[in-house]
């Protein structure tokens, strides 16, 4: 018998009849083969929905939010250096007026150094509330690759987590197994067992 067919062989233990075979290592191996099959089918299925998910929102979100201007009500402070990073967008006050005609004012990111009065691009939602701009759809696909990615990792690292789990608790039944035998085994020696 080759070294490759030992091997191959050897992986398959748990499922051949052997007097070593306990019914814990079928356990263990059915489990494992339920991991494995999560992993490869519900995985792959979680990503893809995580993912379809993540890019029919940003696509909502883009269909809903629209550009608008606005008026800076007061001057915006000029750029400062925080750290080693150059701050050139600041929080400002701006008006604006919405589609019905009445006008509003809020906060948002502006240029630094901007002076009252001048006009200012923002974006709005469907009730005219400031929002931050919507993602372009490259930005969208990176996004949903990523949540798509980690939903996969997420149902692969459930399932190990549930094999690792599992095992555990059936290499305590293995042991106390073992325990038994030896104690059964003792007494049949004549030696007293602690």
């Amino acid at each position: 018998m080759t070294t490759s067919t030992t091997v191959r062989r050897s992986h398959l233990w748990r499922w051949r009849r052997s007097p070593l075979r306990r019914r814990e290592d079928v356990w263990e191996a059915w489990i494992l083969l339920a991991t494995w099959l999560v992993a490869a089918v519900v995985g792959p299925v979680a990503g893809v929905l995580s993912a379809r998910a993540v890019v029919d929102a940003l696509a909502r979100q883009r269909a809903e939010r629209r550009p608008a201007t606005a008026v800076l009500v007061s001057e915006a402070p000029r750029s400062f250096v925080s750290g080693e990073v150059t701050v050139d967008h600041v929080i400002a006050a701006v008006r604006w007026t919405a589609a019905d005609g009445t006008s509003h004012t809020g906060r948002t990111q502006v240029d630094a150094g901007a002076k009252a009065g001048d006009r200012v691009a923002v974006w709005m939602d469907q009730e005219e509330r400031l929002t931050t701009p919507p993602r372009t759809p490259g930005q969208a696909d990176v996004e949903a690759a990523f949540m798509g990615a980690a939903a996969f990792l997420g149902v692969a690292s459930a399932a190990a987590a549930g094999f690792c789990g599992a095992r555990v608790v059936l290499d305590r039944r293995r042991s106390r197994a073992w325990e038994a035998e030896w104690q059964r085994q003792g007494s049949r020696w004549g030696r007293a067992s602690n």
